[in-house]
């Protein structure tokens, strides 16, 4: 079995890398980012290659390994900011780099491909029904054009699985807030922060699930989970206030109509996406009964206040 992992330096791809060596201990992995690898991974059945995502680079390593799962966690983050010269960069990457993926898979008989989208895709907006679910219209980019890349490589992906499933299997996984130790997403540095804006007179609902548990999903992938678009979130949920103080980080208690001008000034301070602002002040809840119906015997190892107690760890 070969295995390729796009995106492999990031601290989720680390878990899954283990993972899959459990499970799988004779597959061969190899973890492709355009980063360096932060974790040195001990295993001589893995292979790291440090390379840009560039349609003869990816060629000719599709070409070499002949690959029978592909996973796309390389999803260019929105954590470094938010101009104009970011949105184009993560356009093209986003983008053009999944479509090269995509295209390659089906060329070179790919048996699967698992792709991490996020909930983000749906949007925080004050009509948003209790819980989302995967046929809920995709509105992110609405209000903010910093999410258009994502969203629209959501899109891609999901009319590719259709258009493609009788040639290969598609699996799109929605996840909630990815938090844990080895993860530094916008909404984990917001938790970290001592500086981040609390609105008192509001108090949103989330959703978390530890990198370990969705690394876990990710993992059974190969084997459990038919072709799809798969919310990923606990049935529990947390309130805003209540989050950051199982974290114990401290916050600043502002009106919620004064949240966006205080960001301005906080931005001197840690550098975050405009669009986090509205799920702070938006609950933005989904729908994970589809995935539990694939994996009925699926438990969350974490629950949502261990995962928040165990993120500076």
């Amino acid at each position: 079995m070969n295995i390729l992992i796009i995106g492999a330096s990031g601290g989720l791809a680390n878990i899954l890398t283990g993972l899959l060596h459990q499970s799988h201990p004779h597959a061969h992995i190899t973890g492709v980012d355009s980063r360096p690898l932060k974790n040195d991974i001990h295993n001589p059945n893995f292979t790291f290659r440090k390379m840009r995502y560039t349609r003869s680079q990816f060629e000719k390593l599709f070409r070499e390994k002949r690959f029978d799962y592909v996973y796309h966690l390389g999803r260019m983050s929105h954590v470094g900011g938010s101009n104009q010269q970011d949105i184009i960069k993560r356009l093209n990457l986003n983008l053009i780099g999944t479509n090269k993926i995509l295209e390659l898979s089906l060329q070179f008989g790919v048996k699967k491909i698992i792709v991490l989208s996020t909930h983000h895709v749906y949007g925080a907006l004050s009509d948003n029904p209790v819980y989302l679910k995967e046929d809920a219209p995709l509105r992110a980019s609405i209000k903010y054009p910093e999410l258009r890349d994502v969203t629209e490589m959501d899109s891609l992906c999901t009319n590719w699985m259709w258009r493609f499933k009788d040639k290969i299997s598609t699996v799109i996984f929605r996840p909630c807030n990815i938090i844990g130790p080895q993860i530094n997403n916008s909404i984990s540095q917001y938790l970290r922060s001592d500086y981040s804006p609390l609105p008192i007179d509001f108090n949103p609902m989330f959703q978390f699930v530890h990198e370990l548990d969705m690394a876990t999903i990710l993992k059974r992938a190969i084997d459990d989970i038919d072709t799809g678009v798969y919310n990923v979130a606990p049935e529990q949920t947390v309130s805003l206030a209540k989050a950051k103080e199982l974290v114990g980080s401290s916050h600043i208690d502002f009106p919620i109509s004064l949240v966006s001008p205080l960001a301005f000034v906080l931005k001197k301070f840690w550098s975050f996406p405009d669009y986090l602002l509205d799920y702070i002040k938006h609950s933005c809840i989904i729908d994970g009964n589809a995935l539990r119906r694939q994996i009925p015997d699926h438990h969350y190892r974490y629950t949502i206040d261990e995962s928040l107690k165990l993120i500076n760890l």
